[in-house]
């Protein structure tokens, strides 16, 4: 289905949900159940959180839903509530030191600003033992790179790389402008290719040192 159709059928489902078709809502948890766990998944690492995360969310929204007045997609007001939720979720695992798990690479390699291309590519995994082992050590980077990036820069790369969503729908979810996603989008990559970088120079002087050392 077209954008068009999609709001269609969700202003569909959502009227008939308020004219006392309760049954209706499961069509949408059906629908997007797994678009927002993906996204909970970016922002949390974690299955059990995610879900727990998704679960609320529509919890939330089956009881604020006769309120819902349609200035924005169904899609997009439940991203919100999905992300304010990981929001919380992500900070209480921040405190209590628990890791997450993320892959990064561009959707479609763009350049977003003064004609740089920020793309970001893990190895391939047809690799030998060895080159899968560094895969698995950059991907580790990454994980770090990618948690530690402010929150507005973390939501507006996780929005776009995991879940390939448009400047203009992610320009919704995070209420700014499109020019501001660009920005948010470009500056993560630049961080987090700078933390790459220090990461793999400081393994190269580690493991120039180890050679140094048992020669």
């Amino acid at each position: 289905m077209n954008n068009e159709d999609v709001r269609a059928y969700e202003e569909r489902l959502i009227r008939e949900f308020k004219e006392g078709n309760r049954e209706r809502f499961d069509e949408l948890v059906s629908s997007y159940g797994p678009k927002l766990y993906r996204f909970a998944y970016g922002l949390l690492g974690n299955h059990h959180d995610a879900e727990e995360v998704v679960q609320d969310a529509f919890v939330r929204a089956f009881h604020a839903l006769d309120n819902f007045r349609g200035d924005s997609s169904f899609e997009t007001w439940m991203h919100r509530i999905t992300m304010n939720l990981a929001r919380n979720k992500f900070h209480w695992n921040r405190r209590r030191g628990e890791g997450m798990k993320i892959s990064l690479s561009d959707p479609d390699g763009n350049p977003l600003e003064d004609g740089a291309d920020y793309d970001l590519e893990l190895p391939d995994e047809r690799h030998s033992p060895d080159a899968l082992l560094e895969r698995g050590e950059l991907e580790d980077n990454v994980v770090n790179g990618i948690r530690n990036l402010p929150e507005s820069l973390r939501e507006a790369m996780v929005l776009r790389h995991l879940k390939d969503m448009p400047y203009e729908q992610i320009a919704s979810v995070l209420e700014c402008k499109i020019g501001t996603v660009k920005s948010r989008i470009a500056r993560g990559r630049e961080l987090l290719r700078e933390f790459l970088t220090r990461m793999d120079s400081d393994g190269s002087s580690s493991s120039g040192k180890g050679r140094s050392t048992s020669a």
